[in-house]
Formats: C-alpha cells, structure tokens, sequence
C-alpha cells in the first residue's frame, strides 16, 4: 500500500530544516567572533594553565543572548514537525541543547560580572558538553531498532495477527513481519490466506482494502505502509515449512 501524497509535508520539512541551518550557521558564526573578542576561546584551549585570560563579562551576555534568541527561533521553526523522522528530531534537540548552552553562556557572564571566578565560563563549557551526551544515546538507541529492524515499539505483532483473523474471509495469516525504516514510518508485510471464492467473485481487491484499513486505523501505532500476499488455502502445500 502506498501512503498519501507525502511530497508537499517532505518539502516543507526540508524547508525548515534549511531555515535552522541558516540560524545555526549564523549562530556559529556569531559565536565564534563572540569567544575571540571576550577571550573565552583562549580559555577553553588554556583551561589547564593557572592564570587563565580575563574575559569580557558584557561581551560574553551580549553574545549568549544573540545565540539564545536565535536558537529559540529555531526551536519554534522545529517544534510542530519534531517526531516526523530522525533528521528533524536530531536538529530539533540540537537546538534545544544550543538553547540551554547559551542560556549557560549568559549566567556564565553575569557570574564572571558579579563574583569575577573567570572559572565560570570553563564549568559552562563542561555543563554543555554534559547535556549533549543523553540526546545522543537516545538517538543512537532509535538508530539501532531500526538497524536491527526491530518492531515498532507500541506495536504487538500478536494483537496484529489476532485482528487480522477477525476479518471476513480471512483463514488464516503467516509471515507476519514489522519494521521501522525511520522515526514514525512502521512497514508492515504479511501472507493472508483467505477463502477461495474471494479469488472468483472479485472480492480479493476488497480484502486488500480492508486489510490496509485495518492496521492503518486500529492500532496505536498506525502503519500507513502495509504489504499483504492474499493466497488461497491449498497455497499452503508449496510454502516452505518454516514459514508460519
């Protein structure tokens, strides 16, 4: 079963995609001018000497709030379309991890402002580094269940079968399988046997129809892409027996 027409959401979600490249490109940029001008590059490449350079406090917020803004820009750009796939969910907590870095530049600077612990800017910097490790070990997770083509989570292969059988004219359903070949796209392939007559009066396109309606709507996990081999029952005879 082929899905409705995606081109229209796929262009769109490229579109913003390309907006937060701009942002964050810009970002850098920005940042990286930022942490020549206040000092804190020559920090982090110098974190282990005694005498670390002063750093320009007010710099510093300036350009933390720069970042901060623009990553929020970016986040409200990302939001509605976070979960569609693992490109948009990666940028998408990407930026929220951007956000909450320059949200730490910031108190850095007024730390630095108001205590003068130049020291400040360097636990900032380990704190960000801190927060990007548990976006990447739950994206690395998801990118294994689909590499490993794991059933979708949520989705019980079982209660499948068991709802398929319920069908009119369905005997029987083997090589039931599930995968997942990205965030929010589950495919799912199975062998239905049904009664002969449905290969005789018409009837099968119907089957088909039905079988496609069935695991698109009824389960918390809907397949939108669903494959189903209808065979006869004496098909059975020239499958080999491992299937089941």
């Amino acid at each position: 079963m082929t899905g409705p027409n995606h081109a229209p959401t796929v262009s769109s979600n490229r579109d913003r995609l390309a907006i937060t490249f701009s942002i964050t490109t810009t970002i850098l940029v920005a940042e990286v001018v930022g942490a020549v001008l206040t000092g804190s590059l020559a920090l982090l490449i110098d974190a282990a000497h005694v005498n670390p350079p002063e750093i320009t406090s007010g710099l510093l917020a300036i350009f933390g709030i720069i970042g901060l803004v623009a990553n929020i820009s970016s986040i409200m750009v990302l939001a509605s379309v976070r979960s569609v796939n693992f490109n948009l969910r990666a940028a998408f907590l990407e930026v929220v991890n951007d956000a909450l870095g320059s949200a730490a530049v910031i108190i850095a600077a007024i730390i630095i402002a108001t205590t003068g612990w130049m020291r400040a800017d360097a636990v900032v910097a380990m704190l960000i580094g801190l927060l990007i490790l548990p976006r990447t070990l739950k994206l690395i997770w998801e990118t294994i269940d689909v590499l490993l083509e794991s059933t979708p989570r949520g989705l019980n292969l079982e209660s499948v079968r068991t709802h398929i059988l319920e069908l009119p004219h369905v005997r029987s359903v083997h090589d039931l399988h599930a995968t997942q070949i990205s965030t929010g796209l589950p495919v799912l392939t199975a062998h239905v046997v049904v009664d002969d007559e449905c290969f005789y009066d018409g009837h099968a396109p119907a089957m088909i129809d039905d079988l496609q309606k069935c695991v698109a709507e009824h389960f918390e996990v809907q397949i939108e892409h669903s494959t189903f081999q209808l065979e006869r029952m004496t098909h059975a005879e020239h499958e080999h027996p491992t299937h089941a």
